[in-house]
């Protein structure tokens, strides 16, 4: 269906190159997310954890590698089966089921190498087999070139018992931050059919799982380190409202990323805590740049850029748990560009612009949009009405999800979209933007922009990676095909009880090994 969208949005981004060749050779850092405030208490073992997460009945998946499009199934997915790399603080890319890892001096050959004590939870130890037979997988799944970029299948290897080698058709700097995507490790030849009940290598093992809704109970010999809960209970919600109503009811201890609505209706309440992740998902719309799309003239696109109100955007579909963007997506890149002037509302030249390219101004344009997440319809609509003040006709088209991501994601000329992830520039480049990008939402094809992505990631220099990064960022300013108006907070809502949840964004938010209960 998707092609894993819900994979990738929750997957973290990127680091400095410097910062990860120093990771590389130490290893150092344990990924572990920081705890939520907690009074200074020491964590204490046992209890079961109630988690609330979003997903509905006709989208679930068992596969690690497969399409998933319910947030419930990823997070019962992500606590199973450990990746070979995490989202971290500092640096952001830090280790799991790999200890550590080392390029080659052109950055075309990595090495990662397993964690000593790495074992399934039927007592097997993982192996390099296992890695190279699991990344083969996923490599050679739909999506799999964007998953794992400018690595062919053949060029995924084992070197004796422990050490995976993956080498890239060009210079990458940042693959390390890749392998915190998918990358679930399966015992070597496990059958499609038995994927439910395959066995994982993560910190929880699961005890049962029907329809959505799951148990997973703690993995005493995890190589990862000390889990403090007994059990962590996985319960399906359709809307975040639901959702949000049972913890307020007792009947969850966690609604996980709830959104602004229900930070609102909890906030009156002492006995919940609000987590709030800022700027944690991008919100952009989608214009078609492919020729034959009404929004193919570059003007056309600033235009669009020019007529949103960026302020009442996030007011208004955030409730101010929000920041304006500057479309540009990655805003929490170490080097994003504050430099590049933000852009403002310009109706005047907006107008001005629609002339120039012969805009037919008398059509009206749709733009799809789903329900998928808080505030995107609604994000939608008021831009709708912003438009309107600048002369274009647009029209808001809901659509049911599993025929947006089959019918309009990738392919539709004016969309809404999501990315739960703002922590790398290049992380976006690479997924949505290069010309051969699996992903690349908006068919936008830019020579200028493809050599930028490859001097940035082919570079080791802090130095001039940073300007080769600010070089990117620019012709993306100019000219992609996203309106990325602004970046909603992520928000979970927990019970007083509730310590030690993690506070990375992205996928570092469903790391709960080390949560705990008062």
């Amino acid at each position: 269906m998707n092609m894993n969208r819900r994979q990738v949005l929750w997957a973290g981004g990127a680091i400095g190159t410097g910062a990860l060749l120093a990771a590389c050779s130490s290893g150092d850092g344990d990924g572990k997310a920081g705890p939520a405030a907690d009074g200074g208490d020491k964590p204490k073992s046992g209890g079961t954890l109630r988690i609330g997460a979003l997903g509905r009945a006709g989208a679930i998946t068992r596969d690690p590698h497969g399409s998933q499009a319910n947030e419930s199934d990823y997070l019962v997915i992500a606590l199973v089966h450990d990746t070979l790399t995490i989202p971290g603080d500092k640096p952001n890319t830090a280790p799991r089921l790999a200890a550590s890892w080392e390029p080659s001096a052109d950055l075309k050959t990595w090495k990662f190498k397993i964690a000593k004590g790495a074992a399934f939870h039927d007592g097997s130890p993982v192996t390099a087999d296992d890695v190279v037979w699991s990344l083969k997988r996923l490599r050679n799944t739909p999506s799999g070139a964007s998953r794992l970029p400018g690595i062919k299948p053949e060029n995924i290897t084992a070197e004796g018992t422990d050490t995976v080698v993956l080498v890239c058709d060009h210079a990458n700097a940042e693959l390390p931050l890749l392998t915190r995507l998918t990358t679930f490790v399966l015992k070597k030849d496990t059958p499609d059919n038995a994927l439910d009940k395959a066995p994982g290598t993560g910190p929880f093992k699961l005890d049962w799982y029907r329809g959505g809704n799951a148990r997973l109970v703690k993995n005493d010999t995890w190589y990862g380190g000390t889990v403090h809960l007994d059990a962590i209970e996985v319960t399906m919600f359709e809307t975040p409202q639901a959702m949000a109503n049972a913890l307020l009811a007792g009947q969850i201890d966690v609604a996980s990323n709830a959104g602004a609505v229900a930070a609102r209706t909890a906030g009156a309440r002492k006995d919940i805590q609000i987590l709030r992740r800022p700027n944690d998902m991008a919100m952009p719309i989608v214009m078609r740049t492919a020729a034959g799309s009404p929004f193919a003239d570059p003007r056309v696109r600033e235009a669009m850029r020019l007529a949103v109100d960026r302020e009442a955007m996030v007011k208004q579909v955030l409730s101010g748990y929000g920041g304006v963007a500057n479309d540009v997506l990655g805003t929490g890149d170490p080097h994003f560009a504050k430099d590049i002037p933000q852009r403002r509302r310009d109706l005047e030249k907006a107008r001005k612009l629609l002339a120039e390219a012969g805009f037919d101004l008398s059509r009206t344009y749709d733009l799809v949009t789903t329900e998928d997440i808080p505030g995107l319809a609604e994000s939608a609509t008021l831009f709708a009405n912003q438009a309107r003040e600048a002369g274009i006709k647009v029209q808001v088209v809901k659509q049911e999800s599993g025929a947006f991501w089959d019918k309009t994601w990738k392919t539709g000329d004016f969309y809404t979209t999501y990315w739960g992830t703002n922590d790398s520039v290049v992380f976006f480049a690479s997924k949505t933007m290069v010309s051969e990008a699996a992903t690349n939402e908006a068919g936008w094809a830019d020579q200028e922009f493809d050599a930028a992505y490859l001097k940035v990631i082919g570079t080791a220099d802090e130095a001039a990676r940073a300007a080769a990064l600010k070089e990117l960022q620019q012709i993306e300013y100019d000219r992609s095909g996203y309106l990325l108006w602004g970046m909603a907070d992520g928000i979970d809502l927990a019970a007083a009880k509730v310590q030690g949840l993690p506070k990375l964004a992205g996928y570092g938010r469903v790391q709960l090994e080390n949560a705990w209960l008062r």
